[in-house]
């Protein structure tokens, strides 16, 4: 039988993906057992703290002493953060990042769930690597752990028995994914009817948001970026507005990319599709006058770049998203 130990980290944990993967795991045992076979899995909620409190304090979890564990073939970090920033919830858990670190190495597998990733990257085992994390923390995460391989459109990384997934309740489908390499994929197809979770969730990029980098200091680009932003119908020479901003073509590049992390092309594209998104999501328009709205006359070209942002066809975002199509 496997040990299994959601470890409970120093911070804000997510209660939700602690107690979603344990039911999800703790269901799959159960069904294993009534299939015939003997128990596949212990689960155990464990950690330095004795409670941590959810719900603006309308529930409590106690979880056990890690230390009365003494064999972890499953460490699962749960989606955590800290008021302090990802910087302090990394200096608030070295005990446990060190732990992690061991437990890899005596042979432990470890997934993290969303910003979990971040006490999985500390360990300094997805150097190298790739992974994902939710998308609202890329810019964090690219910060401190540069040398890791972010896939932030990928719902799932898994790899020389480390686990990552995306954003907070996404751990629906990574609790599938342990459950079908603990059990087998008819427990996980169990689960995945009986907790009503598709299987066929591989991206995280049609819910992710563009926000786009302002906290620099280049005035500069700044004013780039405002111009960008309020002239969406126009067709943009980056030429001619580098020649504006009394720069050359070079030096502004080199500076908009190191003050945003985007070429101008992929900054004007993402502007773009995010106003494209929002008028799919909310309006009647079709696709043409979307683009004129956008600034696009190619509708190939616009269906390419959309559907490279977001995953998507523009149509498939639209019945996704649109609460007339959602409704109809």
């Amino acid at each position: 039988m496997k040990q299994v130990t959601i470890v409970v980290p120093s911070g804000n944990v997510n209660l939700s993906s602690i107690m979603g993967t344990l039911e999800i795991l703790n269901g799959a045992d159960a069904y294993w057992q009534k299939t015939g076979n003997s128990p596949g899995i212990e689960v155990s909620v464990a950690g330095a703290l004795s409670e941590i409190k959810g719900g603006g304090r309308f529930y409590s979890l106690h979880p056990v002493d890690i230390r009365e564990i003494r064999k972890h073939d499953l460490v699962i970090i749960p989606s955590v953060t800290d008021p302090g920033g990802f910087d302090r919830l990394i200096s608030n858990n070295k005990t446990l990042i060190e732990w992690l670190a061991l437990q890899y190495k005596n042979d432990a597998e470890i997934a993290s769930i969303c910003t979990g990733a971040f006490l999985l990257a500390a360990t300094g085992l997805l150097e190298g690597k790739k992974c994902s994390t939710h998308w609202h923390a890329e810019r964090d995460f690219r910060r401190l752990f540069p040398g890791i391989d972010l896939h932030i459109d990928k719902l799932l990384i898994a790899g020389q028995g480390l686990y990552t997934n995306g954003g907070a309740f996404s751990f629906l489908n990574l609790a599938l994914l342990l459950v079908e390499r603990y059990f087998d994929r008819q427990t996980a197809i169990y689960c995945s009817k009986v907790f009503q979770i598709d299987f066929d969730r591989t991206s995280q990029s049609s819910f992710a948001i563009f926000q786009p980098e302002k906290d620099h200091q280049d005035e500069l680009i700044g004013r780039a970026q405002t111009y960008l932003e309020e002239n969406l119908r126009e067709k943009i020479s980056f030429e001619k507005l580098a020649a504006k901003l009394a720069i050359s073509r070079r030096n502004f590049d080199r500076r908009f990319i190191k003050a945003t992390g985007n070429t101008p092309v992929e900054y004007m594209q993402r502007v773009k599709m995010e106003a494209a998104k929002s008028l799919l999501e909310r309006g009647r328009k079709n696709i043409f006058e979307i683009m004129d709205e956008i600034g696009y006359n190619d509708e190939r070209a616009f269906k390419e770049v959309f559907k490279r942002i977001t995953g998507l066809s523009p149509l498939g975002y639209k019945e996704k998203f649109n609460k007339e199509s959602v409704f109809s």
